[in-house]
C-alpha cells in the first residue's frame, strides 16, 4: 500500500493506492511531500520510487536487504536510516519489532515499512487534525516528529515490561514458579534486545547531526532534537537498562529456585532408596533362602 502525504499551506492532502505510476503522477514537486511505502515488497515499484526522486540505485538493494541498522554515511544522495523499533504490539507474549527505512531529502520523506509502524499512523492522523505549514518549517521537522513518536511508544512498551516483571517477580519470589516462569523471563528478555540497537543509531543520529557538513537537517531542527530528545533518550536508555538487569536477576533467582528443586527431588529419591533397597535386597535374599529350602526338602 502506498500513502502519498502533501503538505499545503492549510491543509494536509492523503492519497492512498496500490499502482507505483498512479502515485507518482500525484507528486507535486513545488511542496513537501512524504511517501509510506507499506508492506510494499515491490522491487521493481521501489527502483521507480528510487528513480523518480533521483537517488542512487543502491538504495534499492539496501531497503531489500535491510542493510545494518543507523545512518549510512557512505551514499551522500539523502539521509538513509535504516531503523528496528520494539513496539506495543505483543504477540505470542513477544513485542512486535517494526522494520524499515527511512529516506529524507530536500523536500520529501520516503518511509519503506516492512511492517507497519503504528507511531507513523497515529502521526498522520495528528497532522491530519493539526495541519503544519511543513513548506515553511522544513519536511525535516516530519523527521523530528517522527522519532519524538518513536520515543514516545517505548513509554508504552516499558510500562508494559514493568508490569509483567511484576507478576514474574511474584511467583520468582513465592517459589511458586516453574521452568515455563525462566522461559517466560528469558523470552521477553531475548524479544527486547531490538530496544538496544534502536537507541544506539538514535545516539549515532544526534552525533552525526553536530558534523559540519550535515546538509539534511536544518539547524532550528537539529536545535528541537538537542532540546526535546537528547535528555529523553537518556532517560529512555537508563530506563531499559535497568529492566534488563531486573530480567537478569530474576532469571538468576529463578535458576537457583529449579537447581533447588532438582536437588531436593534428588534427596528425597536417595532417601527413598535407602529405605527400600535394603528392603528388597531383603526379600532377595529371603525368597533365595526359601528356595534352597525347598530344593533341599525335594531332594530328600
Amino acid at each position: 500500500m502506498l500513502i502519498l502525504l502533501t503538505f499545503y499551506p492549510d491543509n494536509l492532502e492523503i492519497f492512498t493506492h496500490r499502482d507505483v505510476d498512479t502515485v507518482l503522477k500525484r507528486i507535486d514537486g513545488s511542496h513537501s511531500i512524504w511517501l509510506r511505502c507499506i508492506h510494499f515488497r515491490d522491487r521493481t515499484g521501489t527502483a521507480k520510487i528510487i528513480k523518480h526522486f533521483e537517488l542512487n540505485p543502491s538504495r534499492v538493494n539496501m531497503i531489500f536487504n535491510h542493510s545494518p541498522l543507523g545512518i549510512d554515511e557512505d551514499v551522500e544522495d539523502c539521509l538513509f536510516d535504516s531503523y528496528e523499533i520494539l513496539t506495543a504490539q505483543i504477540k505470542n507474549h513477544e513485542f512486535e519489532v517494526a522494520r524499515g527505512n527511512i529516506v529524507v531529502g530536500k523536500n520529501f520523506i520516503l518511509t519503506f515499512e516492512i511492517t507497519e509502524l503504528k507511531v507513523l499512523s497515529i502521526l498522520v492522523n495528528n497532522l491530519q487534525k493539526r495541519p503544519l505549514d511543513v513548506n515553511n518549517l522544513g519536511i525535516d521537522y516530519i523527521f523530528y516528529l517522527i522519532f519524538k513518536e518513536t520515543l514516545n511508544n517505548y513509554h508504552t512498551v516499558f510500562e508494559y515490561i514493568s508490569r509483567k516483571l511484576d507478576d514474574l517477580e511474584d511467583e520468582v519470589l513465592d517459589d511458586s514458579g516453574d521452568e515455563s516462569t525462566y522461559q517466560r523471563i528469558a523470552t521477553m528478555r531475548q524479544s527486547t534486545r531490538s530496544g538496544r540497537r534502536n537507541f544506539q543509531s538514535i545516539k549515532s543520529l544526534m552525533a552525526i547531526m553536530d558534523y559540519e557538513d550535515f546538509r539534511w537537517i536544518a539547524q532550528p531542527v537539529k536545535e528541537l532534537f538537542k532540546e526535546e530528545l537528547v535528555y529523553q533518550v537518556d532517560k529512555l536508555w537508563q530506563e531499559y537498562q535497568a529492566l534488563r538487569a531486573w530480567m537478569s536477576e530474576l532469571m538468576e533467582i529463578q535458576r537457583d529456585n529449579i537447581a533447588s528443586k532438582t536437588g531436593e527431588r534428588i534427596n528425597r529419591l536417595t532417601i527413598l532408596s535407602t529405605i527400600f533397597l535394603p528392603i528388597r535386597d531383603f526379600q532377595k535374599i529371603n525368597y533365595s533362602i526359601n528356595n534352597n529350602d525347598n530344593h533341599f526338602k525335594g531332594g530328600e
